[in-house]
């Protein structure tokens, strides 16, 4: 099916700009790509049909620059703008400025996305739509005092958060009143950093809860609705989701039905339309499900829904944008075997997952039956320490879950990057675990689990050489041979703005 869209502006970078320049293609719609100074290089701008320059290497001067992005969708004559995930995926401004300017916004409406980036008005909307919530604090809290009286009758232990953004950050968790004003402060300072703005509120923390995530799709009137299942994302580290599977496996029929219902409540409530999610927590100790946020946005975890649904989300909310109705039924969605995600960060989990940056020395991607890689990787790159360490989407489906696991450890054990530190032999950890296998896992699993203690084994059984590539996979022989390589291939590929004529696209002067 083609979209009636002729042009289409990706504001993003990496991964999902490449994911979205894919399905333009495949929708005959011509993609326009932007980039910074440190992507100039990206296949997300080779591949694209078209790219734009945006000065600078930071995110505010590039990726976050409203005025540039909206000057190059105005003089490219763009229908339409796919703000992929993050940096603007949520900005009501951006949104609004594309209406403004009869642009499409690939998303939710502006005075929507005012609404659901307001976690106190989704939260009262739900409770007015009879969706359950977590007990938590119903207005904006000013100060610290403020918040210890609130905690105190809310009770401990409790998790400060921030009003507004997401991703994990400004969250801080408090076990008694003496921690709550250095929890308030340091929420206060990663999300005004994060976010530029601030807004606490308290919310009693659920012990070991399981985070589970409803797909929704809606018309572009917001008059029809559907549901793709669940995710589920519970192992996580500090609020940031790790890995992400679909379906739960502590969801059966009758719970899916009823978390999505609550997750469609929400949805209506805010006049959502376009692809987005609605985030629950089950209570483990009760069973029960409570509303925690709307993503007004597609998810890094789309995949895992993608294959086990067959529905192509990315397409649907290009099409949606652009004929305004729903091209699916939820009368037509199936739901087939199980499919797990692992995110490859370029992060070192020995160091506490810290951020690492470097030359791609070395790649191979796996491959074979139900595997997927989701990447704009290439041999040569520069990770820059300027943008999000994602490098790869990994994700694996089987028939049943055990099957779509086994296949992952493979994949696994197959994938290596050299150049870069990576989340790798964290992921192969996560896989093999007792826990995980058994579907037994809350948002403190890699608390709980021995995940860490066996990976510190792990790297202390290899030489430093092995472990210093990332994978714990090449040999020291290996490494050097790799080395060779690249060397000669650095001469015969040099990495520069003439690699995108070979490829095919075309850079363009800066606007």
């Amino acid at each position: 099916m083609k979209a009636e869209f002729s042009r289409v502006l990706v504001a993003n970078r990496g991964e999902i700009a490449l994911r979205v320049i894919r399905a333009l293609k495949t929708l005959g719609v011509e993609s326009i790509a932007v980039y910074s100074d440190a992507d100039v290089s990206a296949l997300h701008v080779t591949e694209a049909d078209r790219a734009y320059r945006l000065d600078g290497v930071f995110a505010t001067d590039t990726y976050l620059n409203i005025d540039k992005i909206m000057e190059i969708a105005r003089k490219s004559d763009c229908d339409a703008i796919h703000p992929g995930y993050g940096f603007l995926s949520e900005n009501a401004t951006l949104a609004r400025q594309c209406e403004e300017n009869s642009i499409k916004f690939i998303g939710p409406s502006s005075k929507t996305l005012e609404i659901s980036g307001d976690k106190f008005a989704c939260k009262k909307l739900a409770e007015k739509n009879r969706v359950p919530v977590v007990p938590a604090s119903k207005e904006p809290i000013a100060d610290p005092e403020e918040a210890a009286k609130i905690a105190r009758e809310i009770g401990f232990p409790i998790l400060l958060k921030t009003a507004f953004g997401g991703g994990g950050r400004g969250i801080k968790e408090a076990k008694s009143k003496e921690e709550v004003k250095d929890a308030f402060e340091s929420a206060q300072r990663e999300a005004k950093s994060a976010f530029g703005r601030f807004a606490a509120f308290i919310e009693k923390k659920l012990l070991k809860p399981r985070h589970i995530e409803i797909q929704v799709i809606s018309s572009d009137d917001s008059s029809e609705f559907i549901h793709l299942g669940e995710r589920e994302c519970s192992v996580q580290r500090r609020y940031q989701k790790l890995v992400e599977l679909s379906p739960s496996p502590v969801m059966d029929k009758e719970a899916r039905l009823k978390v999505a219902n609550y997750a469609i409540r929400v949805s209506k409530a805010v006049n959502y339309s376009n692809a987005g999610t609605i985030e629950f927590l089950r209570d483990s100790e009760t069973g029960n499900y409570y509303f925690l946020e709307v993503n007004s946005r597609l998810q890094v975890e789309h995949p895992v829904t993608e294959l086990v649904t067959g529905v192509d989300i990315v397409e649907t909310q290009i099409e949606v944008a652009s004929k305004k109705k729903l091209p699916i039924k939820q009368k037509d969605v199936r739901f087939r075997g199980s499919a797990i995600e692992c995110r490859i960060n370029a992060e070192d989990p020995i160091s506490d997952f810290a951020p690492s940056s470097g030359r791609i020395e070395y790649l191979h991607i796996p491959g074979g039956p139900g595997i997927r890689v989701d990447t704009a990787l290439f041999e040569g790159q520069e990770i820059s320490p300027y943008y999000d360490s994602l490098l790869a989407k990994l994700i694996g489906w089987g028939e049943k879950f055990d099957q779509a696991r086994e296949r992952m450890i493979v994949a696994l054990d197959e994938f290596k990057i050299a150049g870069v530190e990576t989340t790798i032999p964290f992921h192969k950890q996560v896989m093999q675990n007792n826990s995980f296998s058994s579907g037994i896992m809350n948002t403190s699993f890699l608390e709980e689990s021995n995940v860490m203690d066996e990976l510190l084994k792990e790297a202390k059984s290899h030489s430093e050489d092995n472990y210093l590539i990332g994978a714990f996979l090449l040999s020291k022989n290996q490494f050097a041979e790799i080395q060779r390589i690249a060397t000669s291939y650095e001469s015969q590929r040099r990495i520069n703005p003439q690699r995108s004529q070979i490829a095919g696209g075309r850079f363009i002067d800066p606007l």
